[in-house]
């Protein structure tokens, strides 16, 4: 089919315009394309570079989860949920019933052995007493005894000197009578020199009487003095024996003793106890899930409510690994909370925890086993706040912020140091 030569010469015409305006919208574009990048430079500039961010930053808190140290039945609860509360506070009340009883049972018994101990105390002195007086009165005794046997011995000698000098005299006038008497038989000696010896020997051989009888009266008397000595010395050996009732004395005494520093214990546990029924605060905040009624059953170690510092509050922000390498203890942190979108908070880093949270969980991961995948792991940065508390802005604990942190600072160290563990 021919061309209709009317119409070429039209065609030209009203492509230019159209090829025109397409140059004209890439232009534009382009210019906008170029500003955009320009002006995303320009914020990542002044406003990201050197900095850090993350939204999976949180409240936390050190809480104090209360518990009772003794089983017990709940008699008072002074707090309610919420309310502000100072360290040492009462806050829970248990029945003291069974406790104080304990305590007073413990109590009666000490006071017993007191009683026992002052007692046995009495008798050790007594016995002690008594006995030191007969082991003295015994020791004169048996001192005096062997006294008595020596003078008694030293008759003994002198009456058997004695006696061995009338023996002598005796055997010297029986001679000289025999000689006097055979001269007399003789005619040689007159009678009376004769009778004169005879008298003689007569007082001689009594005088020999005599001395045996002196000296058996001494020897019965050295009898006598030993007899008395020994039971000296029986009695000096059974009061030193009397010693060992002191001992005995002694030991039982130490024995109540021992027993009242065992009781002394179980006072000072059962009044810890009967202490431990009235619940104190430990530490400044305020009520947190108090889950208990008057009346309860309660054992040790059950959580009854918790305390929150919420003027203590501080931020746990989860950054990613790949951008701790900048983070320092010490930098500067902007933090926005999602409650208070107007409001703006600022702290500091204080700690980078030394693991992962993943590392910490309560099933960490098995990288060992399994089909392994790459996970980009997040690391807690605890940030404290550095603006004081703001009762009208509170910081809850669980609030979800968001957490700036300028790294421009690279003059702090990555762990805390052993000064700055110690200032806390």
């Amino acid at each position: 089919m021919a061309e209709n030569p009317a119409q070429s010469p039209v065609e030209p015409v009203s492509a230019a315009p159209r090829r025109n305006n397409t140059h004209n919208l890439k232009r534009i574009f382009g210019g906008l394309l170029v500003a955009g990048l320009v002006g995303v430079a320009a914020s990542w500039w002044f406003f990201l570079k050197g900095k850090e961010s993350t939204d999976n930053a949180y409240v936390m808190a050190d809480t104090a989860t209360v518990s009772s140290r003794v089983p017990g039945t709940i008699a008072a609860i002074h707090v309610e949920n919420d309310d502000p509360v100072t360290q040492g506070r009462l806050l829970i009340e248990l029945d003291p019933a069974d406790f104080q009883a304990q305590l007073n049972e413990v109590e009666a018994a000490l006071a017993r052995v007191q009683a026992e101990i002052q007692s046995a105390q009495v008798s050790v002195e007594y016995t002690e007493a008594a006995t030191q007086a007969a082991v003295n009165g015994a020791q004169a005794a048996w001192n005096a005894a062997q006294a008595q046997v020596r003078a008694a011995r030293e008759t003994v000698e002198e009456m058997a000197r004695d006696h061995d000098a009338a023996l002598a005299e005796y055997r010297h006038a029986k001679r000289d009578w025999e000689r006097f008497d055979a001269l007399a038989a003789q005619g040689a000696s007159s009678v009376r020199d004769r009778d004169r010896m005879k008298t003689a020997l007569s007082k001689a051989e009594a005088a020999v009487g005599a001395s045996e009888a002196r000296l058996r009266a001494a020897r019965a008397g050295l009898d006598a003095a030993e007899k008395e000595a020994a039971k000296a010395q029986a009695r000096l050996a059974e009061a030193q024996a009397g010693r060992l009732q002191v001992r005995v004395e002694q030991e039982r005494l130490a024995a109540l003793r021992a027993h009242e520093k065992e009781l002394e214990a179980r006072r000072d546990s059962a009044r810890l106890h009967l202490s431990y029924c009235r619940i104190a605060s430990p530490i400044t905040g305020y009520v947190a899930q108090k889950k208990i009624q008057v009346g309860d059953r309660i054992v040790p170690g059950q959580p009854l409510l918790a305390v929150v510092p919420l003027e203590d509050v501080y931020v746990e922000a989860n950054f990613k690994e790949t951008q701790v390498e900048k983070i320092r203890i010490g930098q500067p942190v902007k933090i926005r909370a999602d409650c208070y979108p107007d409001r703006r908070f600022s702290g500091t880093v204080e700690g980078i925890r030394a693991g992962t949270g993943a590392a910490f969980s309560l099933l960490p991961p098995e990288n060992a086993t399994g089909n392994w995948i790459k996970i980009t792991q997040r690391v807690p940065v605890k940030i404290r706040l550095t603006e004081p508390f703001a009762p009208q802005y509170p910081l809850r604990l669980g609030f979800s912020l968001k957490v700036t942190v300028d790294t421009s600072d690279q003059s702090g160290p990555r762990l805390r140091l052993p000064s700055q563990r110690a200032s806390r």
